[in-house]
């Protein structure tokens, strides 16, 4: 999917130069859209001219890869099986050391390696907004990876956590965008890690009149929700 983004400046030119600079493309890549400029007037002094852009790179523009970059070997059923034994060996150690009331299962499928935790004192192992569970499920592709061609996936849940999150993300998304719509004011949302800006970019992606872009680097990227302002 092309890139997307908003930029602002004083002038038109201005904006679409930020957006240049900031996409590190030319003017012939992309397509320049813009979203809003006040009008000059008598109070034009006291209320600073503002023109916003959006700026697209153009599909045609991108370059193919090469098919030898994009190339992938297949994860061989070996592999896949010794991926899951390492993991259950290492959370066997592991989740002892910290309670005896977690349970765990591992399974793999379509390439990937499934972990599923649960029990009473399970929760201690997502932490703030989900840090440790990402934190665990890092550990536990590189556990699966070790000494392996192809590095070995592992998606891990922890008390469904992950379900709950989603749906209350979804709904913040909801809540935001009616703000935005009322307020004609655009919302920057609190630093989220790459998984959950993609959940907010996905419900919000075919909402009529709304946009939504990523500001800033890991891990404090945001989600910037702003109305699109027709003329």
């Amino acid at each position: 999917m092309p890139k997307t983004i908003i930029a602002e400046g004083k002038t038109s030119t201005e904006a679409i130069e930020k957006g240049l600079k900031e996409l590190k493309a030319t003017r012939s890549q992309v397509d320049v859209k813009i979203l809003e400029e006040k009008k000059k007037s008598f109070f034009s002094i006291l209320d600073p001219h503002v023109v916003k852009v959006e700026l697209t790179i153009r599909e045609d523009s991108i370059p193919e890869k090469k098919e030898k970059n994009i190339e992938k070997k297949e994860i061989n059923q070996k592999d896949i099986e010794e991926a899951d034994k390492a993991v259950e060996n290492f959370l066997n150690n592991f989740l002892n050391k910290i309670s005896s009331n977690i349970e765990y299962t591992v399974k793999n499928e379509n390439g990937l390696v499934y972990v599923n935790i649960k029990g009473e004192d399970s929760t201690r192992l997502i932490g703030y907004r989900g840090e440790a569970l990402n934190a665990l499920q890092t550990l536990l592709t590189t556990v699966a990876s070790k000494n392996k061609e192809e590095s070995v996936k592992v998606i891990l849940d922890i008390g469904n956590y992950k379900d709950a999150r989603k749906k209350t993300l979804e709904e913040l998304a909801r809540k935001v965008e009616k703000t935005v719509k009322k307020t004609g004011k655009s919302v920057t949302l609190e630093p989220m890690n790459a998984y959950e800006r993609k959940i907010i970019h996905t419900k919000l992606q075919n909402v009529q009149d709304i946009k939504t872009h990523s500001i800033g680097e890991e891990p404090n990227s945001r989600i910037v929700i702003e109305k699109i302002n027709r003329k």
